[in-house]
């Protein structure tokens, strides 16, 4: 699929993330922002939180009961753990994303593959570091009591009859984006998934482009 063109004149802020990285930006109101898989099948773990106040944030529970479905894609809102709509999806060229397969972490890696897993660098690290660094216009810091359910962009996270996850190959190509217009000012968390242990990001972790515009 084709990368849908935006006027270049409104664009407010645009930075490729390096693979295994972390981002952490606002996106205000009525702004759009959208996530650009470059080079195809990389997993973008993401939280959101109201700018004005970290303790209203993202809710998985909250959005897949509004929305009746545990995968978000075009017309998917957002919601927060107050069922504040928080952004909706506008625009999806890969059809589907996962609410429900977490972040990976020291423990996860540890407990899902092998002990000498567990020093690999992971999403929650890459989350603690940036928490580490935020300089948010706020009154009280940020810490892992913040970290809570995130969504992974373009993560294919299939579920079985018996409720099983698998984390399968990606569906995602390169090119392919999501888009989501901001109903609230709001802080964005993201972990440009560094994991090498499954095919969540095809072994191979690669950059991804953010994109915000009036």
């Amino acid at each position: 699929m084709t990368n849908k063109q935006f006027d270049e004149n409104r664009i407010v802020y645009r930075e490729v993330v390096k693979a295994g990285e972390p981002w952490m930006h606002e996106v205000k109101a009525g702004q759009r922002f959208r996530i650009v898989d470059l080079e195809g099948n990389e997993a973008v773990d993401t939280l959101f939180y109201n700018a004005k106040d970290h303790s209203e944030r993202y809710s998985a529970t909250d959005t897949i009961r509004e929305q009746g479905n545990i995968y978000l894609t075009t017309g998917s809102v957002l919601r927060s753990n107050l069922n504040n709509p928080m952004l909706t999806i506008v625009d999806d060229t890969c059809g589907r994303h996962d609410t429900i397969g977490g972040a990976c972490s020291a423990e996860s890696n540890t407990v899902r593959y092998a002990i000498e897993k567990r020093h690999m660098h992971s999403c929650r690290d890459s989350f603690l570091m940036a928490l580490g660094n935020c300089e948010c216009n706020h009154d009280k810091a940020m810490t892992k009591e913040d970290l809570s359910s995130n969504i992974n962009f373009f993560m294919n996270v299939p579920v079985s009859p018996d409720g099983h996850l698998d984390f399968d190959d990606g569906i995602s190509a390169p090119g392919r984006y999501v888009e989501m217009e901001a109903h609230m000012d709001t802080l964005i968390l993201v972990s440009n998934c560094p994991q090498l242990n499954n095919p969540c990001n095809g072994y191979n972790p690669t950059p991804v482009e953010m994109v915000i515009w009036e």
